[in-house]
């Protein structure tokens, strides 16, 4: 799905609504997952120039369904990837509560960006 627009943010969330929804997931945990996906939807937009998000259901290996988003783009990337998930920093006039407050709204988070290379980041969520 691209991330060109703030209407497609706003589709994220909606696609990622309905699919914690249809995946099991207790309305807090739906909530928390939309929140994620929306902040790093909104990531990808504004610090990357856009790009793209995939969302799959999964399952873990205690049989429990989940959410797998990746969220890719092209563009700058993030040089100090350290600093980039502590509480407070942030790039631009923001809290600085974008990736580490998502990365505590998962279960598993990974980040991986190239200075110039672009950003991808993977979240994953578990059903209770």
């Amino acid at each position: 799905m691209p991330v060109t627009s703030q209407d497609d943010v706003v589709r994220v969330r909606q696609v990622v609504r309905t699919a914690a929804a249809s995946a099991g997931f207790s309305l807090v945990d739906q909530t928390k997952i939309v929140t994620a996906a929306s902040e790093l939807a909104r990531n990808t937009l504004v610090h990357g120039g856009g790009g793209s998000v995939g969302i799959e259901q999964t399952v873990n290996e205690r049989g429990k369904p989940g959410l797998r988003i990746v969220f890719s783009d092209a563009g700058p990337g993030i040089p100090d990837q350290e600093q980039a998930l502590v509480d407070g920093w942030s790039s631009g006039n923001g809290l600085g509560l974008g990736l580490s407050g998502t990365r505590r709204l998962v279960d598993e988070f990974s980040l991986e960006s190239e200075p110039g290379e672009g950003t991808t980041v993977t979240v994953v969520k578990w059903t209770r």
